[in-house]
Parts: C-alpha cells; structure tokens; sequence
C-alpha cells in the first residue's frame, strides 16, 4: 500500500468520524489535507467520502429509509385528493416525515446552487475553517440550556424544515458541522432529541447525493488512483456507522455540548497556525 492510499484511508476515518460528530468533516478533511501536504482542493475524494458516510447512513436508518420508499412511491395517490393529503399529513408520520425532508432539502439546495463557487473557494482556507469552527463550537454550547422535552412528528411544521434544511446549507462553509447545525437547531425550534438527530442524518441523504452529482466532474482532476478511492470509502462506511450510534447516544442524554471545547480547541489551534505562517 502506497504513501497516498494510506492518507486516503486515514482521510476516510476522519470523515467517517467527523461527519456525524459535530466538529465539522470538511473542516477537519481540509486541515488535514494541508498537513498531508495536498495543496489542491480534493473536491471529488471529499465527495466520495461523504458518499461512505451516506451508505453508513443508510445502514443505520434502513428501517426508516423503507417506509419512507414505501411512502413517496404511495405519493402520487395523495396528492390526488386534497382531503386525503390533508389526512396523511395528520395520520401517517411516515408521510408526515417524507414531506418534512423534501421541504428541509429545498433551502440546502438553493444555497449550493446559489454559493457553491464561493463556498468551496473557502475549501482553501485554513484561516476560514478556524473561524468556523469557533462559531461551531459556539452554537453547539448554546444546546446546552436546552431543557429536556420537546415536540414529537405531530409536531414538527414545515417551517421547522425550512429552518433546518437552511442550517444544513450554511454547512458547506467548511469548519461548519452539518450533523451540529442541524440537531442544534431542531433542538432550538423545540424538538425531542431523538426526533432531532433523526431528520438531521435522514435530510443528510439528498444533500449528500446532490453534492456527489455536482461534483462527478471533479474525478478527473483528482490525484487519488482506483484503489485509494475504494479503501477510502470503505473506511469511512466503518467508521461513520460508529459514529452514528455513538452520536445517537450522546444527543439522547443532551451532551452535545461538550463538543464545543474540542471545536474551540481546534479552530485557535488552526488560527494560530494560520496566522504565524505555519500552516497554509
């Protein structure tokens, strides 16, 4: 195994790790890219990493991903009849939750369509990832006022979604954690923990494959060969499934906050860094 496979695996476990972990995934692939000594944006691997962490995603939520199926493939039937769409939004919260996704998905993909040059331009700031990260950390110590309790799927609105799906744009900024933005603020709009952390990695989905179909260009310009792609991806598959159920866990019992020390700790770090010339 070749020096760039092994930064390829290495990469892969950092984006496993850190795309459910709030402390930013493509905050902590560009740092870790500049001290790898990549210059050039992997724009494309970075993509096929957040496609691993999509499978572990669908892995973990296969159960929810199939009723959901079930339900968009019963849609056309709905929305035929008022009445009856107005009734599955009341009494199915399956159908309930696939409308609250495709309405969460429309303010992430106007801002990527919208600021996509602009925000990946930032993929080659160190400086800029730092500051994200302190802002990051900010919000994720914020969740810690939040007391426990909050509304079930009955009572999720769709401007709930709106604002989520907003979050999950702003995102792209890297340094910006897309799994700490959006439990933050399902947690601040008042829902339960678990119903937060939920829609968070089940609104991950689309996003995840739009950005890869954005992308799909950028696999020429990259300097990973077949291999370091593949072994990659599978290391962040591994590794994103466990930091699925870690996170799970932590947000049930309100934790969430005691990310904000490590993201602080990461972006002074990366400042100082940045400033004094050392790092890019």
């Amino acid at each position: 195994m070749d020096l760039a496979t092994v930064k390829a695996v290495i990469l892969g476990v950092i984006q496993g790790l850190t795309e459910f972990l709030p402390v930013s995934s493509s905050g902590h692939l560009v740092l870790s890219q500049h001290l790898f000594g990549i210059k050039k944006p992997e724009v494309f691997f970075d993509v096929v990493l957040h496609l691993g962490t999509l499978t572990a995603v669908c892995l973990v939520f296969r159960r929810d991903i199939a009723a959901l199926a079930a339900e968009l493939l019963h849609l056309p039937k709905v929305v035929r009849g008022r009445d009856s769409l107005a009734a599955a939004w009341r009494e199915r919260p399956n159908f309930r939750l696939l409308v609250l996704i495709l309405a969460g998905t429309i303010p992430t993909g106007l801002i990527g369509f919208i600021f996509q040059d602009f925000l990946e331009s930032l993929f080659a700031s160190t400086f800029a990832v730092g500051l994200a990260l302190l802002v990051t950390g900010s919000i994720l110590f914020l969740t810690r006022l939040i007391k426990d309790g909050g509304r079930g799927i009955t009572g999720f609105r769709a401007v709930d979604a709106l604002l989520i799906g907003l979050a999950q744009g702003l995102a792209i900024t890297p340094g910006i954690s897309r799994s700490g933005f959006t439990i933050s603020t399902g947690l601040f709009l008042g829902l339960d923990r678990e119903l937060a952390a939920r829609y968070s990695f089940l609104l991950s989905i689309p996003a995840i494959l739009g950005a890869l179909i954005i992308q799909f260009e950028g696999v020429a310009a990259s300097s990973f060969d077949l291999l370091a792609f593949g072994l990659g991806f599978l290391a962040a598959v591994i590794s994103g499934w466990l930091a699925i159920i870690l996170l799970l866990k932590i947000v049930r019992r309100g934790d969430l906050h005691y990310f904000a020390y490590y993201c602080w700790l990461v972006g002074l770090v990366t400042l100082g860094l940045t400033i004094y010339g050392i790092s890019g």
